[in-house]
């Protein structure tokens, strides 16, 4: 029992004062990024292939400690080892593990969809959650978050479905498609403008115009609110910091 929770605190967020922890931390990152390297060029070179069966020896390893000391993270019994696999966590390991498998892998390739699998390697990148501090800093900025940023997010669709229907019967010989009007209210949110699909009539102008202005009051109201909430965590783990070491 010792040795599982000894094994649980070292898989699990590193604490300042355990150095074991952290250096397991600061691995899983290494081998997080590097076996991420490898998507970023098209060839498939031997280098490649052994970093990638490297990194997914080490993720199965890390996979496997954590269903057997999942009792200690969901603290629900028995239970907690067949609840785990079902957990968020656990089903993004899983996608960072399986496009490496070789049988796997060989019978995607014969349903020609083995490039769109492979791409679930980028999952390995959410692995890093349970590594960063930063990202736990970031995640806890959500968590408290939360309720103003859904609030603004029903506010966004909202604005783009508004946009969208008054776009597409003001122009209907421009917008074709209403996916093609919320296409365009979506990159009018984000003021980007591709320029791809854009109103060519007086009306259409002055309703882009509009909604461009109430687009950028949208998009200002999230940056405010988590800026607001990471200065609050930040201030938190700063009034924590002297409590911990002492």
């Amino acid at each position: 029992m010792r040795f599982r929770k000894r094994v649980f605190e070292i898989i699990e967020s590193a604490k300042e004062s355990d150095r074991i922890s952290n250096i397991y931390d600061i691995f899983m990152m290494i081998t997080i990024v590097v076996s991420i390297v490898p998507l970023a060029f098209k060839e498939e070179l031997p280098a490649f292939v052994i970093i990638d069966k490297i990194a997914v020896v080490i993720f199965i390893i890390d996979y496997l400690l954590r269903e057997l000391t999942a009792d200690y993270k969901l603290s629900k019994g028995g239970l907690s080892f067949v609840l785990y696999p079902i957990t968020p966590m656990a089903l993004i390991d899983l996608l960072c593990i399986l496009p490496s498998l070789s049988i796997i892998s060989g019978s995607f390739r014969l349903l020609k969809v083995f490039r769109l699998f492979r791409t679930f390697r980028v999952f390995r990148i959410f692995k890093a959650v349970r590594y960063s501090k930063s990202i736990h800093l970031i995640k806890n900025v959500f968590k408290n978050s939360k309720k103003p940023l859904i609030t603004v997010g029903f506010l966004a669709i909202a604005y783009v479905m508004i946009s969208a229907l008054v776009i597409f019967n003001a122009e209907p010989d421009t917008f074709n498609t209403f996916f093609d009007a919320i296409y365009w209210a979506t990159v009018s949110l984000t003021t980007m403008g591709y320029g791809d699909i854009y109103p060519v009539t007086t009306i259409g102008r002055i309703v882009t115009m509009v909604s461009s202005v109430f687009g950028i009051a949208i998009i200002a109201l999230p940056s405010g609110i988590i800026t607001a909430g990471l200065m609050e965590e930040i201030n938190k783990r700063n009034t924590l910091q002297p409590t911990e070491k002492d």
